[in-house]
């Protein structure tokens, strides 16, 4: 059991590591100084930086599939279940902030081949859930289906993502959640046949 604490415990200081230093600052040796344990105890859990890096990017999408899957489970449909899910992540980001670290790394980490493959797993996981929704959307017919599903989807991503950046670079001084869905319906609206007032 305290190996598995231990585990979670250097992914959790790997995250905040990152948050402060960004990712090219973060050394095993700051881990290991913040956990009180010698360098090597990381190499215990971790063969390689690469390996705790993954692990990191495990535990960001950690939630992924039960966020995707409670929009399912609600049985709700189009804007809605799409506001949903955004609203779900920014939550999740709002009541962790360091995480929102690992948002803006994607392009780093991407390049490396041990990682790119986690990346993507996640980028595409995370398309693909909106995009479904915007395309039952369409068919629903709250979203013009002239509209592309999969470019409507990024844009929505996007904008998320830059706006965790913003966040970020403004020391937190705004409610996440709150700009994120009130930008997603100003973006919504541009594309719905009746947009909400």
């Amino acid at each position: 059991m305290e190996l598995l604490h231990r585990k979670e415990r250097i992914i959790l200081t790997t995250i905040e590591v990152i948050d402060e230093y960004g990712i090219q600052g973060f050394s095993t040796r700051e881990i290991a100084r913040r956990q009180g344990v010698s360098e090597s105890t990381i190499f215990k859990h971790f063969s390689s930086k690469n390996e705790l890096i993954l692990a990191v990017l495990n535990h960001y999408s950690q939630y992924d599939h039960d966020i995707i899957q409670s929009t399912e489970l609600k049985k709700i449909k189009g804007v809605e279940a799409i506001t949903y899910l955004v609203g779900a992540y920014a939550t999740y980001y709002e009541n962790y902030p360091a995480i929102t670290a690992i948002t803006q790394v994607y392009d780093t980490l991407n390049i490396n081949p041990e990682l790119a493959g986690k990346i993507k797993e996640i980028f595409t996981t995370r398309i693909d859930a909106i995009e479904k929704l915007v395309c039952e959307a369409q068919e629903e017919g709250t979203i013009s289906s002239d509209i592309d599903a999969e470019k409507l989807a990024i844009t929505i991503i996007s904008s998320f993502r830059t706006i965790c950046l913003k966040w970020r670079m403004e020391g937190y001084s705004f409610s996440l959640k709150e700009y994120i869905l009130s930008t997603l319906k100003m973006l919504l609206d541009v594309f719905t046949k009746n947009p909400e007032n």
